[in-house]
């Protein structure tokens, strides 16, 4: 070899492979949910927590509405969307929580993974442990409350709920990370841009519950819709600029 050769070789800065088309990208995105997921299965510190937290919240609010009201379906929906959005701010600051505590935050982020696949399989731990949550308490509202909200529509509006909150959850957890005062700063970050998640699931679990024409709650599942879509691309194109940050 030539010493232009060489040092056109060595000259030539050292890159990382991060392609590979969607396949490749999709495998990133498991490789890191698996192992939160795993790291959850041994350590039992975010699902555990949500669940007894929103079990709790259920109870005490059964005991406190406890023929206080004249139908326990006026205070069911807005019981349901509260339990689900304090007790998700119990797990979501752990997403990247624990990688800081643990040392492993610059590690991950020195991965040949896209910031964006690291996001993603945060995502998508982030929503298992939501929805287990979330089919954990419905039961127990049903128990408690004596009201069924195992409907198709009620159904479809959580999810819709769960998924837009687990994205900006993931989102604000990425970007408050490295702050000492992440688990007050969450909350206070997350939930006023709930707000019109909390309106649309409130207001179409009741409307479920209350009986009226379907065509008036489509609006509901718009609000969804548009939510979740929004902070799917803004979290895409902005997580970069966030991890420069951490």
């Amino acid at each position: 070899m030539s010493n232009e050769s060489l040092e056109g070789l060595l000259g030539r800065p050292v890159q990382m492979r991060t392609g590979g088309g969607l396949r490749a990208y999709l495998r990133k995105v498991w490789a890191v949910a698996a192992k939160d997921i795993r790291a959850e299965t041994r350590a039992k510190e975010v699902a555990s927590t949500m669940i007894v937290f929103g079990l709790l919240a259920v109870i005490i609010f059964g005991l406190a509405f406890d023929l206080r009201v004249p139908k326990s379906s006026m205070v069911v929906p807005g019981i349901l969307w509260v339990v689900i959005l304090f007790a998700g701010v119990l797990g979501l600051h752990r997403s990247f929580g624990a990688e800081v505590d643990k040392d492993t935050l610059a590690g991950l982020l020195l991965a040949p993974v896209e910031p964006s696949a690291i996001y993603f399989g945060k995502l998508l731990s982030n929503l298992l442990y939501l929805f287990l949550m979330v089919l954990i308490i419905l039961p127990v509202l049903l128990v408690v409350f004596d009201v069924n909200l195992f409907q198709p529509l009620i159904l479809l509006g959580l999810f819709l709920g769960t998924l837009g909150y687990g994205e900006v959850g993931t989102l604000f957890a990425a970007l408050t990370a490295n702050s000492r005062a992440r688990e007050s700063m969450l909350p206070v970050l997350l939930l006023p841009v709930m707000i019109p998640v909390f309106m649309a699931g409130v207001g179409l679990t009741a409307g479920i519950l209350d009986g009226r024409p379907v065509s008036g709650l489509v609006s509901w599942l718009v609000v969804l819709v548009v939510f979740d879509a929004i902070f799917f691309v803004a979290a895409y194109w902005i997580v970069d600029l966030i991890w420069d940050g951490i």
